[in-house]
């Protein structure tokens, strides 16, 4: 067996990456939202032989094929002189965007004090999820919201005691009892949510239609689609920023405000609106929208 590919191979690996980076700079049809049901099962997730077309996983050789027919090949010669570098990027081409580290999850655990206001309070509202215990609300300028904690943390520990297990009544009466200057937090972040960097196109947008925060469209060959954002998705933080209770035209002027390159954190929205359930408008409108220091 020979250590090197053929020559029919190496063309083969030609036509597949000159297919992968072309993508044509033209006005495009949207991807309509297609999320089925969660299942019956009692968990936040769909049942495993749903997985597929609940993530669009289903990968065979068929569905590779016809995928692949759709990527448009340029006539010998042709040059696509309208392409910009910019548009065809698939992530951030340095680590140091601002919005990116401010959206950072990161994967260990991490310690945080918390200390009481003069009300007795923390500004913290916890939920019970899958015997774990995350944080549902952080309120504006409140302990908690100073120490950085966000929607969507788990809280592993309160002074010690593991929280695994535990309800919510008896979260929120751990609090209570908490001492009032020193609040032992252990903390994983945003175990349920994940990141994606995209980039606007020249007219500003980067491939995706929402409503009330619910990602219910994607645009093909957008840097949205090209960065792997998935419609059935409700968007947390955009740049590391809580958006959750603003209202749609208050996060299109956040998209507007914000550079060429913008993170979004998003999660999956059977769990985010197991998350928000039994939050009044009221309380939502409490939370800290305030964008995260680095």
């Amino acid at each position: 067996m020979s250590l090197y590919p053929s020559l029919e191979d190496l063309q083969v690996s030609k036509v597949i990456q000159a297919q992968a980076t072309i993508v044509a700079n033209q006005a495009l049809p949207a991807i309509e939202a297609d999320v089925p049901d969660a299942g019956s099962g009692s968990g936040l997730y769909p049942d495993l032989k749903e997985l597929g077309d609940y993530m669009g996983l289903d990968l065979n050789s068929e569905d590779v094929k016809q995928n692949m027919e759709l990527v448009p090949v340029p006539k010998s010669g042709e040059v696509t002189s309208n392409q910009s570098a910019l548009n065809n990027m698939v992530a951030p081409i340095t680590g140091n965007n601002l919005g990116l580290h401010r959206a950072e999850i990161r994967t260990g655990i991490r310690e945080v004090i918390l200390c009481k206001d003069q009300d007795g309070k923390v500004g913290l509202r916890l939920r019970a999820i899958d015997k774990g215990i995350f944080v549902q609300l952080v309120q504006a300028n409140s302990p908690s919201s100073l120490v950085g904690l966000r929607f969507g943390d788990q809280i592993l520990q309160l002074n010690g005691e593991n929280c695994a297990g535990w309800s919510t009544d008896k979260a929120h009466k751990a609090l209570k009892l908490a001492p009032q200057d020193r609040i032992s937090v252990i903390v994983r972040d945003r175990p349920f949510q994940r990141t994606i960097t995209m980039h606007k196109d020249s007219s500003g947008h980067v491939g995706f239609i929402y409503k009330h925060g619910k990602i219910t469209s994607i645009v093909k060959d957008s840097s949205a689609a090209r960065n792997g954002l998935l419609t059935g998705h409700n968007i947390c933080e955009i740049n590391g920023q809580n958006i959750i209770g603003l209202k749609d035209s208050q996060v299109a002027d956040i998209l507007a405000a914000s550079g060429t390159t913008i993170t979004v954190t998003i999660m999956p929205s059977v769990i985010y609106e197991h998350m928000v359930k039994r939050m009044s408008s009221g309380l939502v409108s409490r939370m800290d929208h305030s964008t995260p220091e680095v």
